[in-house]
């Protein structure tokens, strides 16, 4: 795994970290056609230290819809000093378990490749004054 931050830094985990949420669908229900309900969650989640969601921020790197409407996530966070990357992906993986049409979802916190700014959405840029 290439991890770009200097060995000094204490506290940076060096592995990704995993969290789950949700039940199966009941038979009958529909999975999800589209990943918007999931989004719509996804954006009600904040880092605690930025006034801005983690989607717009550009935290999630990939949106994985399978089978029975299971649903994958990898994300990251905008350090890997973040105090908050042990709790962060439980949250992700509940608020996308609250999406119509979502069963299990699996959330990956990964460091690889690392966020940049360069990842935030128009209008994330434009709350934080970076346009």
């Amino acid at each position: 795994m290439y991890y770009p931050y200097p060995p000094h830094i204490a506290n940076i985990p060096t592995e990704d970290i995993t969290a789950k949420a949700g039940q199966p669908l009941a038979e009958g229900v529909a999975a999800a056609s589209s990943d918007d309900g999931i989004i719509a969650q996804l954006q009600e989640v904040y880092d605690p230290e930025i006034p801005v969601n983690i989607y717009d921020l550009g935290l999630i790197y990939e949106i994985k819809r399978k089978g029975g409407g299971d649903v994958e996530i990898i994300m990251t966070v905008t350090a890997p000093a973040c105090p908050v990357a042990g709790e962060l992906p439980g949250q992700v993986a509940e608020a996308a378990a609250r999406a119509e049409g979502v069963g299990v979802v699996d959330v990956t916190l990964t460091w690889d490749p690392p966020w940049t700014p360069a990842r935030m959405s128009e209008a994330a840029q434009i709350a934080l004054d970076m346009f």
